[in-house]
């Protein structure tokens, strides 16, 4: 199998290198090969139909580690950071999550799917490796064990807000047309938070609609669907199947409110589905209008490299991913220096380092509960504006 890996060459330059995915085994009782920095690794669906997220989160990742070594690295060390393709399936997260653990490093950052995480993640868990989760989103990520933990704030906090502002903006709201795609796990467990929060608010679903993953045509569920007369449609899905789902909507009569959860949160949704992005309510965990120091320096960071355009959440969280373990290994390097700990003592006390530290960072201030749950307190609705040419847009922030 053929990954990708980040390497930082030079003065500041990054390259991303091929390599093959090998075997090797956990040198864990042996001193951390620090010779060409600090390794981290990360695993990111930069191919597959997962990679309009992954390619977002590379991005976050370039910029944490141009940062971080750009102000000192960990105390003069360089942070390496090795970046392996898992593709959009399993056991390319688990093939990707191995391979990097074999490699020695520190801690990861990953996978992207909350579906990669239910199965590689407990290869972290067993081999004692800290894991920072920048995307997983669904119920149960951080109860895997000690050594999982997450920067991106659960479903069941973020998907009613979205519910609560299309009743805001239209109250008179009464029924709800429900669609999520059954093969996957960050949409089965965020269908469940979005049906009950309907349910709370009075508004029972009027029909449930099943689709797959990788669906390209979905009439036979929107007509039963439309069947209902629904006013409002809530969609728990990914980026791709979400926007073709979105178009066919609006082609096939559809004019109501469309709530979509966390796997459309990305403006790779904008030349899926184009015109009829235009209005979708998407509640999110990233402001690029949060006034705070640690925003700003982002945002003149990812503007500096992308023309003047906004970040999206999923680049803001991987960035915050690297953020932490970064301050964490300076931290852990300044009590008990590296260079004289073992491999697996460092993972250890890296782990519980990320868990007792706070961060201030793009999403605001965080900090972790003791099973690695991120604490953050501010969240946000974005209702997508559409340019008159129908293949760009922005997610505007609804106060």
């Amino acid at each position: 199998m053929i990954f990708g890996r980040l390497q930082r060459v030079g003065t500041g330059l990054l390259t991303l290198t091929l390599l093959l995915a090998g075997c090797g085994s956990d040198a864990g009782n042996q001193p951390i090969d620090l010779s060409g920095g600090v390794p981290v690794g990360a695993v990111l669906a930069l191919t597959g139909n997962a990679n309009v997220y992954g390619q977002d989160q590379k991005t976050g990742l370039e910029l944490a580690l141009k940062q971080r070594n750009g102000s000192g690295g960990i105390n003069g060390r360089p942070l390496k950071l090795a970046l392996e393709d898992s593709g959009s399936d399993e056991p390319g997260a688990n093939a990707a999550f191995t391979l990097q653990i074999n490699r020695g490093v520190l801690a990861l950052v990953g996978p992207t799917l909350s579906q990669q995480a239910f199965s590689a993640d407990p290869i972290a868990q067993r081999r004692g490796v800290p894991v920072v989760a920048p995307s997983n989103t669904a119920t149960g990520i951080p109860e895997i064990g000690f050594f999982i933990s997450r920067v991106s704030a659960q479903s069941s906090v973020i998907a009613p807000l979205a519910i609560d502002r299309a009743l805001k903006l239209q109250p008179g709201l009464k029924r709800a047309a429900v669609f999520y795609a059954q093969d996957d796990a960050y949409s089965t467990a965020e269908t469940t938070i979005f049906q009950k929060a309907l349910k709370e608010k009075g508004l029972d679903p009027v029909t449930v609609q099943r689709t797959q993953l990788n669906d390209q045509d979905f009439q036979n569920q929107i007509s039963a669907a439309l069947r209902e007369k629904p006013d409002l449609i809530v969609l728990s899905l990914q980026a791709v199947d979400g926007g073709n789902l979105i178009r066919q909507l609006r082609e096939l009569g559809y004019k109501g409110l469309i709530v979509a959860g966390n796997g459309m949160n990305t403006p790779n949704i904008y030349p899926i589905c184009q015109k009829y992005c235009d209005g979708l309510l998407i509640a999110q965990a990233y402001s690029p209008e949060l006034d705070t120091p640690a925003n700003g320096a982002f945002l003149k960071a990812f503007k500096a490299t992308s023309g003047g355009a906004t970040p999206p959440q999923l680049t803001a969280q991987a960035y915050t991913a690297l953020q932490v373990i970064g301050e964490a290994l300076e931290r852990l390097d300044r009590r008990q220096p590296l260079s004289a700990a073992t491999l697996t003592a460092a993972r250890k006390e890296l782990m519980a380092e990320i868990l007792s530290g706070t961060y201030q960072t793009p999403l605001g201030e965080i900090r972790f509960t003791p099973t690695g749950e991120v604490i953050q307190s501010q969240f946000f609705v974005a209702q997508v504006r559409m340019d008159p040419g129908g293949r760009s847009g922005r997610f505007a922030l609804l106060q």
